[in-house]
């Protein structure tokens, strides 16, 4: 299994990516992006160990997340912050229409905009936001694309940025192919879940391609925390 996930194999194409996927299963996609996120991406320990102690009190604090997918990690930030007593909104962007339309039937906080726009669109109109966070795009890149869009988020952080992505491991690849297909029915979630890890890079070489100010690390559940801390 090692040999077969060896190299990253950054061309290939996930279903949701295509322009002629079913929209049914793109669909209940979005939705069950909710329930894998929670079990498996860690956001609310990542709210409370890097976000939370940055958070101001008696002010707007600010975020950007890019590429946000089925919507659901803007809108439990924005849940934990204000329980905690922060005021805090966020700027949710995509380049995709399909996700974009999905996210805005969502029951979302007011605080939350979803927009269609890179964020190279928000360094022209000399946006900055306090934090700069990310789920699940690193792995779409090419090693040249990565470093461009660091710069971007660097440009557009005051904080603190956040990419939360897979690391590639046959471990892991053999959980999720074993364990998602009896939760995650109708949709695309085990296919490209699959192809993501297949995408994703080990941590090593996620190194070789970073400006050299950025950290990387570990998680559990196989996962990579690529950070820029600008505090």
């Amino acid at each position: 299994m090692e040999g077969f996930l060896a190299h990253r194999q950054q061309d290939l194409i996930e279903w949701m990516e295509k322009e002629d996927c079913d929209p049914e299963k793109l669909h209940r996609t979005y939705q069950q992006f909710k329930t894998i996120n929670r079990l498996l991406s860690g956001w609310k320990r990542i709210y409370k160990s890097r976000i939370r102690p940055k958070l101001e009190r008696e002010q707007i604090n600010t975020m950007l997340d890019i590429g946000f997918g089925g919507g659901d990690i803007p809108i439990a930030i924005t849940k934990w912050a204000n329980r905690d007593g922060f005021d805090l909104e966020i700027l949710a962007i995509e380049l995709d229409d399909r996700a974009l339309e999905f996210a805005q039937q969502l029951d979302a906080p007011k605080s939350i905009t979803f927009e269609k726009k890179h964020a190279k669109e928000l360094i022209a109109e000399d946006c900055r936001f306090d934090f700069v966070i990310s789920n699940h795009v690193l792995h779409h890149l090419s090693d040249e694309e990565i470093p461009v869009l660091l710069n971007e988020s660097d440009e557009l952080a005051k904080k603190s940025v956040i990419f939360n992505d897979i690391e590639r491991n046959a471990v892991g690849y053999t959980l999720f192919a074993s364990i998602t297909p009896l939760l995650f029915r109708d949709s695309f979630i085990t296919v490209d879940g699959l192809i993501s890890i297949k995408r994703s890079f080990k941590s090593e070489e996620l190194e070789r391609i970073i400006p050299k100010k950025w950290k990387i690390d570990q998680m559990p559940l196989f996962r990579i925390l690529l950070t820029l801390d600008k505090s």
